[in-house]
């Protein structure tokens, strides 16, 4: 069963009195003064925990990878744009999964750097192209968008284009990859079709205890789509960008892959940005109750019990570090605990220091619609839960001015 958003706790005077993990003193208790230390110890049992703890570890490696160029046209959007559409296909034990990755490229720009970011219902919602096709997989059923029988139709096309400013990327020199994350793994409390199965041995119908969750299959997938990205001519570099969920799953990407050159959180929340030993709005026993498949099943030990999490959220995003990271918020999406997100971001800063980056110095929350940009930025915008072309405007900005 679910829990209700509005029984949560808002009150940051009840907020449970908490002792943060220091990033900078070892699990065996040495402290962390170099660049080299961190790299070579702390990052990596830091990492250690999350993949088998928190996110769940990939069991193994792929058989057989391979991409297909499906489409390709030069006169997108009002001939400002390259299409591309490319295939993506994962094979292990003689089973297969493929995905389509949709790319628009600024002609203007020979290379150009490109935000990478997971959408939540097929790649035709996106944008108003006809010549983008409606996705085959399983989608989440939306009255609004008359989804049933979770199958998507014509009446979606375009229906999320509100959430991606192509045109306002292409103007500005920025490309855009996307994928419907539900066709590496289906956003649903079971694993029995995406990506999980490909590794199971013989019996098996789930993933093991440390073994990865939907976020961490969805990671993979992201890096799996950096294989084909990375060997793209016409792309400069990939900054990995997720909302809500799939901000979760672009931390985790960014964290394990290091070829990501930044990573961008939107409204990430409980398990993403947000500081979970807070218990403020979405807390850890709550997101592992409504959405038991998107975690380890480690994780559980942890319900009710942030206060013996050897780790918190501002240690994820200091693995991040010394590439550029944008961690974002919205004044009413309270249950993704704003406050909370702001000070992940600013004290997984210290790490950014080792490296000679600028972090967010201060503890005090910006003011609403003052963004906070360094190598590691922060805003926290009006409105509610959602992605808005302010957010794009921001992330531009910052992009061309610290992205390498």
């Amino acid at each position: 069963m679910g829990f209700a958003q509005g029984d949560a706790n808002y009150d940051e005077t009840k907020v449970p009195k908490f002792t943060l993990p220091d990033l900078m003193t070892s699990f065996s208790g040495n402290p962390i003064t170099t660049e080299k230390e961190w790299e070579e110890n702390r990052r990596y049992e830091i990492l250690q925990f999350f993949e088998k703890q928190v996110y769940g570890k990939v069991p193994g490696r792929l058989d057989e990878y391979s991409y297909k160029l499906i489409e390709e046209n030069n006169k997108a959007y009002n001939g400002k744009a390259r299409r591309k559409q490319v295939a993506i296909t994962l094979k292990k034990n003689k089973k297969s999964v493929t995905y389509n990755i949709l790319i628009y490229l600024p002609k203007k720009n020979p290379t150009a750097p490109v935000f990478l970011g997971y959408n939540f219902y097929g790649n035709h919602t996106v944008t108003n192209d006809p010549e983008v096709p409606i996705t085959k997989a399983w989608v989440a059923n939306n009255e609004a968008f008359g989804i049933t029988n979770h199958k998507a139709s014509e009446r979606t096309r375009g229906v999320r284009t509100h959430r991606w400013a192509i045109e306002k990327m292409l103007d500005n020199g920025f490309g855009l990859a996307t994928i419907y994350y539900g066709e590496v793994d289906p956003d649903k409390n079971d694993f029995n079709d995406g990506v999980h199965p490909l590794f199971y041995r013989e019996e098996q119908s789930q993933p093991k205890t440390n073994e990865w969750g939907s976020i961490s299959a969805w990671a993979f997938g992201l890096s799996k789509a950096m294989d084909y990205l990375e060997n793209d001519a016409n792309i400069s570099n990939v900054i990995v960008f997720g909302h809500s969920r799939l901000g979760k799953a672009a931390l985790w990407a960014g964290a394990t892959d290091k070829r990501f050159a930044g990573v961008i959180s939107n409204n990430s929340g409980c398990g993403g940005a947000a500081l979970s030993k807070r218990k403020f709005g979405e807390t850890v026993e709550r997101i592992n109750t409504s959405f038991p498949h998107w975690f380890a099943d480690s994780f559980k030990k942890y319900n009710n019990n942030e206060r013996t999490l050897p780790v918190d959220q501002h240690q994820l995003l200091a693995l991040i570090a010394p590439r550029p990271l944008y961690v974002a918020s919205a004044a009413e999406d309270t249950w993704a605990d704003p406050r909370g997100e702001f000070l992940s971001a600013h004290y997984a800063s210290s790490v950014y220091k080792l490296y000679g980056k600028s972090g967010i110095d201060t503890a005090e929350l910006p003011a609403v619609d003052q963004p906070v940009q360094h190598t590691v930025a922060y805003h926290i915008r009006t409105g509610k839960h959602d992605v808005t072309d302010y957010d794009w405007e921001q992330y531009m900005t910052w992009a061309k001015t610290f992205l390498p």
